[in-house]
């Protein structure tokens, strides 16, 4: 067996490591000459407590003040001041940071979604938001459970900086927000009904994806990373507690179409007064159509019905054809 040069190793290793030069020394990346583009990161972790703490947390009953408004705010700050607590990052004009929460029976799940537009991505801000929100949560809870665990703390998503992949004509892919579905526990059978309805309309449709509503973001974010011409989602755009297809959605959205969105609650609205709560959003991720759809059949027929109208218009206008509205 050959002996392994430990000097070029490391030298390989540098220039792999963007904040290290080929010395192996620190440094803060140059993106002086990157273009300034639209970027969105989403970060994820979990506070892990106990249900006694989850039910204090949910009656609002701590000694301190309100724990998730608090939490929030201070993940928020947290994202703003990461340039001063992470040494090499750069300083970040933020156009958006939002921090959300899902409670669970011994644990809170946190969210964070940061945005700028700009030369360099917002990936640490966004993970500094969940970490500050996190070791929040545990001081105002550590009097009551002082062995609460803050941890799987990840980028689930991110989005901008390098030019998107171009579009792949007549592609589509359909995505399914079912937490049962995706457990084998209930049967989907609105994305095969989506599924039929594009290749009825000359579409290749590349995949039907069913996933939990948890895991929602991070196949958005990949579907779309491969630039299929349309990407149609259905399930989580009501108001349960883990409905989140609209959260993943408008972190991708480069221009949104209210138009749409309004028409499809419009029409499930004449048989169905909740559809008004849908919070379904439309529009465009570079030159990719998404559409959010409810997860009913009934909902998806809505939907389709509105599409079948202005879905290959609005492909077409994208493409640099068709009349302008």
């Amino acid at each position: 067996m050959g002996t392994v040069n430990k000097g070029t190793e490391n030298m390989d290793t540098a220039k792999k490591l963007t904040h290290l030069d080929s010395d192996g020394r620190a440094r803060m990346v140059d993106v002086g000459d990157k273009a300034v583009t639209r970027r969105t990161a989403i970060a994820s972790g979990v506070f892990v407590t106990t249900p006694e703490v989850i039910a204090l947390v949910r009656a609002d009953d701590l000694p301190k003040a309100d724990v998730l408004a608090t939490a929030r705010i201070a993940g928020i700050n947290g994202a703003k001041k990461t340039s001063e607590l992470i040494p090499l990052c750069h300083q970040l004009a933020l156009t958006s940071v939002t921090v959300d929460f899902e409670i669970r029976d011994d644990r809170i799940e946190i969210t964070a979604t940061a945005k700028t537009t700009g030369q360099t991505g917002v990936e640490m801000e966004a993970l500094t938001a969940v970490a500050v929100a996190g070791l929040t949560l545990h001081d105002m809870v550590k009097a009551v459970d002082p062995a609460s665990v803050l941890g799987n703390i990840r980028l689930v998503s991110k989005t901008g900086g390098r030019t998107r992949a171009a579009v792949r004509p007549g592609t589509a892919v359909v995505v399914v927000a079912s937490t049962g579905a995706a457990a084998g526990t209930r049967e989907d059978t609105t994305g095969p009904l989506i599924g039929a309805w594009l290749a009825d309309h000359g579409y290749t449709v590349e995949a039907v994806s069913v996933v939990a509503d948890a895991d929602i973001a991070a196949e958005l974010s990949r579907v779309v990373a491969t630039a299929p011409a349309v990407v149609i989602t259905t399930g989580g755009t009501g108001m349960s507690p883990s409905d989140r297809t609209a959260e993943a959605t408008r972190p991708l959205l480069d221009r949104e179409l209210p138009g749409i969105e309004e028409a499809i609650r419009a029409r499930g609205l004449a048989t169905t007064p909740t559809a008004t709560l849908s919070r379904g959003l439309a529009g465009t991720a570079g030159d990719t159509v998404i559409v959010n759809l409810p997860g009913s059949t009934g909902g998806v027929k809505d939907g389709l019905a509105v599409l079948d109208e202005v879905l290959d218009h609005l492909v077409a206008q994208i493409a640099g054809g068709g009349a302008h509205a």
